[in-house]
């Protein structure tokens, strides 16, 4: 597999977690250095594992994870996405619950956006492919999608303050319904 194909691929499932970082970059809390490395490099780092595991794990595992893998990523993204809602209607200041760069949000965020990954390492296990250096590549565009998600959600928040936090939960409970349309129309 060569650099162009690998390259497509990486883009594709950086897609996820680029629009999640910019909801996430539209709450007051994701502006600065620290978040945005917070969010870059777990979605980086979950976008490179799950194709290594999923490569460790093989074909033999994909017939139990396929079939609900999208309803998973839905639930995780609905649950995200829902809260983001509620502290985006919340009249208090407090926006901690909704920030997506730090804690249990991260975590699920980061899972929730990298499960397509680990069925292309799956993929990949099944084409006897080398997995590290796709994987490499794979993070490293999920990371940097990830900055300017980041970047590109505050300028949004600045604008448009708690109504895009809304609009980013919104945009996560979408993101959930799309992927489980996808698994289901095949």
């Amino acid at each position: 597999m060569g650099l162009i194909e690998i390259l497509l691929i990486s883009v594709g499932l950086a897609m996820d977690a680029f629009a999640v970082s910019i909801c996430a970059g539209t709450n007051e809390l994701t502006k600065g250095k620290r978040p945005t490395f917070r969010l870059s490099f777990h979605f980086g780092l979950f976008q490179f594992l799950m194709p290594v595991i999923g490569w460790l794990l093989g074909s033999g595992i994909q017939k139990y994870i396929e079939a609900y893998d999208h309803w998973v990523v839905l639930g995780l993204l609905s649950f995200v996405g829902i809260k983001m809602i509620m502290s985006g209607l919340n009249k208090d200041t407090d926006m901690k619950k909704g920030d997506l760069s730090k804690g249990m949000n991260l975590i699920i965020v980061s899972i929730a956006t990298s499960l397509d990954a680990l069925a292309i390492g799956i993929s990949f296990a099944v084409l006897q492919t080398s997995i590290w250096y796709p994987s490499l590549i794979i993070g490293i565009v999920t990371a940097s999608l990830s900055i300017i998600g980041v970047q590109l959600g505050n300028k949004l928040g600045t604008k448009f303050g708690k109504k895009m936090e809304i609009f980013g939960g919104i945009i996560l409970i979408l993101i959930g319904i799309r992927i489980l349309m996808e698994h289901i129309a095949i």
